[in-house]
């Protein structure tokens, strides 16, 4: 699979260069984490986007959304956004909103560089 690099460009000039915001290559496109939670990707032309169990619902009545099946069956809180729905400046940003605003309520995910920073505790 590839990814659109225009869509990939629009996406960076978003989220610009926060804190805690990084891009990694997965599932054959280009995901955006924050604190190591993807909240958006591109696969192919498709926008995804983790909204979460409470939004996902509501974000597949939104407009060219659908359910995230990039496995075959449907991922709860995930949605992929046909290129019509996010067409406009304000539509993307509006659905890298529903995304942070998921992700901004989990705790930072941990690399295995701060595991080992940790002290064992022995038995």
């Amino acid at each position: 699979m590839s990814y659109d690099e225009k869509l990939a460009q629009r996406l960076r000039k978003i989220v610009g260069l926060r804190s805690g915001m990084t891009e990694k290559k997965m599932f054959g496109g280009l995901a955006f984490l924050f604190n190591g939670h993807m909240f958006c990707g591109i696969i192919n032309e498709d926008l995804m986007v983790r909204v979460g169990a409470q939004q996902y619902e509501a974000a597949l009545a939104q407009p060219h959304a659908r359910p995230m099946d990039f496995t075959g069956r449907p991922l709860n809180g995930y949605v992929y956004v046909a290129p019509t729905g996010y067409q406009g400046t304000s539509a993307l940003e509006q659905w890298v909103q529903r995304g942070m605003a998921f992700v901004v309520t989990l705790p930072p995910k941990t690399t295995p560089a701060d595991n080992a920073r940790k002290p064992r505790t022995l038995k």
